[in-house]
């Protein structure tokens, strides 16, 4: 039985509130209602595409720039269609996910993995519009968005898992533009995995109840008492990591004032964190697409400036 509970993160209000059946079921699985997790996906393929020193031209990199918020859109979709097949009868547990279209019966199996086909479809076409180096790479991101569903049920880590999934985005843009992965974008991928574990777990907060009453393991639960130290440790070493990055590639000064900004804001969800105010978890877990705009402007200011100016490509 659902316990009663106030708070869902479920928006059924605006465009798709208003589209008729079985369109808002479709729009709701594809998570077209809440941009967060495609702006979240999205954002470190810029990173990556604008941190490549040994990259195209600026126009080439604006055209991967468009690629991926196509691509963003429709694999984030993909990834929330996977998550709830996998998860459909866990969901119709728990208060914050029971509305969603597999869970409530509002969309068959088979509806839910006909709009998947569709999806990954599109997210091959975008794919085969990037440099072959990336197609490489492919592969190993279909394995974590096809694991991480499952991570919950084998590890106390799956915030970690979606660190991995959803960060997955920074070598990509950084292959796409270098055309091959190396130092910097190892450091940069690594401090984008560190950045989805902290802002995740504080996304898992809100869940705490009900993972416990059914059994399903979350960094969240695990870390607790412990909830302001290790999510600071997570930002802090996410920093560290991306400063590496930039002093690597050689980034302009231009990166360093939105990149210490961007660290004060997450200096800030550490100060104020409450993991039992789910609606404070949720509004601090949305405050990180304003971080990654922040941190996105820093790595294209970084290398407009370098050479001397925004034409110094």
């Amino acid at each position: 039985m659902i316990q009663k509970h106030p708070h869902t993160d479920i928006c059924h209000n605006g465009l798709i509130g208003r589209l008729g059946e079985p369109w808002r079921s479709y729009a709701l699985l594809a998570r077209l209602d809440r941009p967060v997790g495609t702006w979240l996906l999205f954002l470190p393929g810029v990173f990556g595409i604008f941190l490549a020193a040994q990259g195209p031209s600026l126009q080439k990199r604006l055209l991967y720039v468009g690629l991926f918020a196509i691509g963003s859109l429709l694999m984030r979709s993909a990834g929330c269609v996977i998550n709830d097949i996998w998860d459909r009868k866990i969901d119709a547990q728990v208060s914050r996910t029971a509305g969603r279209p597999l869970a409530s019966g509002a969309l068959s199996l088979r509806q839910g993995i006909g709009l998947l086909v569709l999806l990954l479809l599109g997210g091959l076409a975008v794919l085969l519009a990037l440099p072959p180096f990336c197609w490489a790479l492919a592969p190993v991101a279909m394995l974590f968005v096809t694991f991480y569903p499952t991570a919950k049920r084998l590890t106390w880590w799956p915030q970690l898992v979606m660190g991995f999934t959803f960060g997955f985005g920074a070598p990509m843009g950084y292959a796409a533009s270098q055309e091959n992965i190396d130092l910097p974008g190892i450091l940069l991928y690594s401090g984008v995995i560190l950045w989805q574990l902290g802002f995740d777990t504080i996304y898992g907060f809100q869940d705490m109840e009900d993972d416990a009453r059914i059994g399903v393991k979350s960094t969240s639960r695990l870390m607790l008492s412990h909830a302001r130290l290790f999510v600071g440790l997570c930002y802090g070493l996410t920093m560290a990591f991306f400063a590496g990055a930039a002093y690597t590639a050689h980034l302009a000064s231009a990166f360093w004032l939105p990149f210490l900004l961007a660290g004060l804001t997450m200096a800030y969800q550490v100060k104020r964190l409450t993991p039992h105010d789910a609606p404070l978890c949720l509004c601090f877990f949305k405050q990180n697409v304003l971080i990654g705009l922040i941190l996105a402007c820093a790595f294209v200011l970084g290398r407009l400036g370098v050479n001397g100016g925004p034409l110094g490509f």
